[in-house]
């Protein structure tokens, strides 16, 4: 239960039957288990994605990783650890050029998200039936639901923002999460001194003068050298300096200025080089998936056109696979519960909308869930006007940099989630780019550096990572009667309802959903039983 009295409420709906794979199209090689999401709190919806679960709008699903075509794991970065790679370095870059000077690049090599969308989609077509005649559960404090009051069906919500001109709404109040540059922004290398081992310069002429047969070169000067190979070797001496320092200095969680013996952080790349009046004008703003949020409602229309544009141009998708009512379903519709903690970030936990607002138009979009120990990315999309510009990759990076700016409020959160990894999709491995990052194990939900795993899944897909062959599931399921349900209004323990159950016996099922959880989950979230 938060700690505003409210339970996490779900329906737990099996996972037997396969369907088509959004990463490799086998037809029917997709297997998960899925639960529908009436409510959930930030802390159970952080404890299910650390045992392999994952969300798209209310639908909460589990891959069967040893059954589905494309085992996915779930992948997490340490942020506070992160160095960008030569790669992510040249995107910072690339972005920078274009609004400082309007530069843009004619090629695209942006790392897509393909698959994703349409196996969520895969995963929700078998149950929409199910989810059409599901009962009305409310989706707010359980207080609604032992008082008695009428409740009313997440499914017939029929939110909708009223029309406006994004373009004219007041964003005064919205946060802005731009990072900010420190005042020294200077190179982080020192000047080259004067060189001492560099080619000798030529001495004073003197009168000509015969030299003596026989002697040939001076055997006491040293041979002469280019000075391409001299810049060379100094180069290389500099590296080798640079190396035992970066090996032995500490982390800091941070960012500070650079020093001549420091590499430059993440938060100074990204504000590298920018002008004080760039051409372009980039304004990063946080907004709250919510329709009582005014941001969120000026912006909604806008955020939704953008998506649709994405999701014909990058996807494919006809017109009505990405309308607004998918829109709002698939990014908008959120279970988590807005909520704040004393020892959290000031923006609170629950889902967002990192909107990336262009000359005062929005050409981006992450979707985000902040969480008491990561920030998780749910989706992200951008106008493919601004493809080339590789924006999947530059809004990693700034989501990363996020993480690192809320841990400094809140310092248990400090990893930054990418959803799940597939190796065996060579389009989806970009994700262990992010370094360091960790893998999770799919039987003992524990967490494997991603360079001890990828040798394994090499060799498999699906693959135990954790090589302790003595190590289980610490959260496994222990006793079944301790699972809460929730019955007629009524919050009891599985083995109570068990007496007053009418009908056919769903132990075997209410056993695979808790065991799935695990024992912690299972006895703080309420599964329904009608």
């Amino acid at each position: 239960m938060a700690a505003g009295g409210s339970y996490s409420i779900v329906e737990y709906f099996g996972g037997d039957g396969g369907y088509r794979c959004g990463y490799c199209k086998h037809e029917t090689g997709n297997f998960s288990h899925g639960m529908w999401s009436h409510n959930m709190t930030v802390q159970d919806y952080q404890d299910l994605i650390d045992r392999g679960w994952r969300r798209s709008g209310k639908y909460v699903y589990k891959p069967v990783m040893d059954k589905t075509c494309c085992p996915q794991y779930t992948i997490r970065c340490h942020a506070l650890n992160f160095h960008p790679s030569k790669t992510h370095k040249k995107t910072l870059k690339k972005v920078n050029r274009f609004l400082s000077k309007g530069e843009m690049p004619v090629e695209r090599h942006d790392e897509g998200r393909e698959g994703l969308l349409e196996d969520i989609k895969g995963r929700l077509k078998p149950f929409s039936s199910i989810l059409q005649r599901t009962v009305a559960i409310a989706a707010g404090k359980t207080q609604s639901f032992l008082s008695g009051e009428p409740m009313v069906s997440a499914h017939e919500e029929g939110v909708h923002p009223p029309p406006q001109d994004p373009l004219e709404a007041d964003h005064s109040d919205v946060q802005d999460i731009s990072t900010s540059p420190d005042t020294d922004t200077t190179n982080s290398s020192a000047p080259t001194p004067a060189r001492e081992d560099a080619a000798p310069a030529p001495e004073e002429k003197t009168p000509n003068v015969t030299p003596k047969p026989g002697k040939g070169a001076d055997p006491s000067r040293p041979l002469g050298r280019k000075a391409k190979d001299i810049r060379k070797e100094r180069r290389l001496q500099k590296e080798q300096q640079k190396q035992p320092e970066a090996k032995s200095s500490s982390v800091d969680p941070s960012p500070s200025k650079s020093s001549s013996n420091q590499p430059k952080s993440l938060e100074e790349f990204i504000t590298e080089s920018l002008p004080n009046d760039p051409l372009h004008r980039l304004e990063v703003r946080l907004v709250p998936v919510s329709f009582e949020d005014p941001d969120f409602l000026a912006s909604y229309e806008q955020s939704a056109a953008v998506y649709a544009r994405y999701q014909m141009t990058v996807h494919g998708d006809a017109p009505y696979e990405c309308g607004e009512s998918e829109f709002k379903r698939f990014l908008c519709d959120s279970p988590l519960e807005a909520e704040t903690a004393p020892d959290g970030p000031d923006v609170g936990y629950g889902s967002f909308h990192q909107q990336y607002w262009l000359d005062g138009r929005i050409v981006a979009v992450g979707v985000l869930d902040i969480l008491p120990s990561c920030v998780s990315s749910v989706y992200f999309y951008y106008h493919p006007d601004f493809s080339s510009l590789s924006l999947g990759t530059y809004s990693a990076l700034r989501e990363i940099a996020f993480t690192r700016q809320l841990q400094k409020q809140s310092p248990k959160l400090a990893y930054y989630y990418l959803g799940f990894y597939v190796h065996s999709c060579p389009k989806m491995r970009y994700k262990g780019q992010y370094r360091p990052s960790d893998l999770l194990c799919p039987e003992t939900y524990t967490w494997v550096s991603i360079e001890r795993c990828i040798p394994r899944l090499e060799i498999s897909a699906y693959s135990r990572l954790n090589e302790n062959a003595h190590e289980g599931d610490a959260c496994a399921l222990k006793e079944l009667g301790r699972v809460l349900v929730l019955h007629r209004r009524t919050v009891m323990p599985y083995v109570a309802y068990a007496r007053k159950r009418k009908g056919s016996n769903d132990e075997k099922e209410v056993e695979q959903y808790a065991s799935l959880v695990g024992q912690t989950c299972a006895e703080r979230i309420l599964l329904y039983r009608a």
